[in-house]
């Protein structure tokens, strides 16, 4: 079984209210959970830098009467590159992404200044490569260097989720300020 959006996102325990980004959501499998999750009193903010991926998530939640999320074109490794305020997000989402991108770095500390002290990031990635399923093993980022690059961020791990047979899901919130 591959990643499930819906349980992975049903782990990660959003609430209705909560004000949410998908880093780099694609068509919005991932959007689209989360927005049923925070429910019409909260908002999804859905980042992507491929404008053909955001003109089909706008047909999808289209289709699905999905209206408490806002398209945003952006660039998830320059700081700054999302357009957000800083501060202003209880939780944000990387799923599927984070072996795709070069400096991942730069979208950790994106992901930092975005979350209000003690918002949460969930971030969902493969496992391994899997013979054609999946990134190329080159590309895979092992589950304790994920952590070491959130950790030297000023991120505490939470808890791991189960996030299907090839993904591994790992939970961080932001330390507060001292």
């Amino acid at each position: 079984m591959f990643s499930d959006p819906e349980n992975n996102i049903k782990q990660f325990g959003l609430a209705p209210g909560m004000l949410v980004a998908d880093f780099g959501s694609g068509s919005g499998f991932y959007t689209m959970a989360e927005a049923r999750a925070v429910g019409s009193s909260g908002k999804v903010f859905a980042v992507d830098i491929q404008k053909d991926l955001l003109q089909k998530l706008k047909n999808n939640l289209r289709d699905n009467h999905l209206s408490n999320v806002e398209i945003v074109w952006g660039d998830l490794e320059k700081l700054g590159g999302t357009k957000l305020r800083e501060g202003s997000l209880d939780a944000v989402t990387v799923c599927n992404l984070f072996f795709q991108i070069e400096n991942k770095d730069s979208l950790c500390l994106e992901v930092k200044r975005i979350l209000r002290p003690n918002g949460r990031v969930l971030v969902v990635d493969w496992d391994a490569s899997f013979g054609g399923i999946g990134p190329a093993q080159a590309d895979v980022v092992p589950k304790m260097q994920l952590a070491a690059i959130f950790q030297d961020h000023g991120f505490v791990l939470d808890r791991e989720i189960d996030a299907g047979a090839h993904h591994y899901g790992l939970i961080f919130r932001k330390a507060n300020k001292k």
